[in-house]
């Protein structure tokens, strides 16, 4: 074993040892176990997609709800167009509500949010692979369908909190108090929208407490993200926009919604590591730890596409080079897994 080597493994010896190391380490393997980062770029190039569609059904959808209320109109819409970076203001000068016969208006709106529930479904993908669970398992078209249309309420009902809240702060404070607060109170609401998002994308089987740890971490993160947003952009593109011009602004907003994807994939990481204690992972093999044959075997179950059709995992023992393996790393085989967790079968 060389120096190298040999700092590796004291480091993942440390990582194993100690709870904040082992848990961050296990979030990020397991993000990389279910290809994390292939998911986040479906999410954003599907919520790229559905943006505009989206945007047109909330301003044709106000204009029925708030009729003769053109302010509070405008307060929801320019609410909702505040959270992205750069391209905001493009939005709202050039998102209008439809308009014509009834009939037309019907099929248009119909149109719109069948277009939209793309990255609705999406999602649900994206959560299905976190907890991996097995294709058979899976619900069909409809009941996807029917979940996408309760993550749309659930959206709306979290901008109108949104808005209000924007408002009553705007209006009992000023000055830094009001800005401060206003940060405090959009993370409370990210957290909690967050939440109720994950408990209709998630998998039944999953207990709601199982949902709240990366909800709170991505609550103050998607806050950051719609303050620090367009400054981190704005940064990263100063040598390119006067270029480039629209297609810089593109290029923005989806770096911004590759951010948000992230978020969204580590936070459900986060979730699925805590409840079924998915650490210490080894950062070099061999050994395997349990948490590591326990990822593995999900992995592998998860590919299980008709009731007839059983994967069987099984591990040949191997000890690390030159007996330097980490104490206790070699976990049972086996035992039954926590609550959420699909039944992976090792021997």
């Amino acid at each position: 074993m060389n120096a190298i080597e040999r700092k590796l493994r004291s480091a993942d010896r440390f990582q194993q040892r100690h709870l904040v190391p082992g848990v961050v380490v296990g979030v990020v393997k397991k993000y990389g176990d279910d290809r994390g980062g292939l998911l986040s770029a479906l999410i954003t190039y599907y919520g790229f997609v559905a943006l505009l569609p989206l945007l047109l059904l909330l301003s044709t959808t106000l204009g029925f709800v708030l009729h003769g209320h053109p302010g509070a109109q405008k307060s929801v819409l320019d609410s909702a167009l505040a959270d992205f970076p750069i391209i905001g203001d493009q939005l709202r000068q050039n998102v209008h509500s439809l308009q014509g016969s009834a009939l037309a208006l019907t099929i248009g709106v119909l149109g719109l949010l069948y277009g939209a529930l793309g990255i609705a479904q999406v999602l649900q993908h994206a959560m299905a692979e976190v907890w991996n669970v097995p294709g058979v398992k899976r619900p069909g078209y409809w009941p996807r369908l029917a979940r996408g249309l309760l993550l749309f309420a659930v959206l709306a009902v979290g901008l109108l909190l949104g808005t209000a809240a924007g408002w009553l702060i705007g209006s009992t404070l000023g000055g830094p108090a009001a800005r401060v607060g206003g940060l405090l109170v959009s993370a409370l609401i990210n957290a909690a929208l967050c939440l109720a998002c994950f408990r209709v994308l998630t998998p039944r089987e999953v207990p709601g407490r199982a949902l709240w740890p990366g909800c709170a971490v991505a609550g103050p993160l998607f806050t950051l993200l719609q303050a620090f947003g367009a400054l981190l952009i704005s940064h990263q593109l100063r040598h390119t926009s006067q270029v480039y011009g629209f297609f810089a602004t593109v290029i923005g907003l989806l770096s911004w919604l590759y951010l948000a994807a992230q978020v969204t994939v580590y936070a459900a990481e986060t979730n699925v590591v805590l409840a079924r204690r998915l650490w210490p992972r080894s950062l070099l093999q061999p050994p395997l730890t349990g948490a590591d044959e326990k990822v593995l075997s999900s992995v592998a179950r998860q590919e299980e596409r008709r009731p007839e059709q059983h994967v069987d995992v099984s591990f040949r023992d191997e000890e690390a080079p030159d007996g330097d393996g980490p104490d206790g790393a070699k976990g049972p085989r086996g035992g039954d897994d926590p609550p959420g967790a699909p039944a992976a079968s090792s021997r």
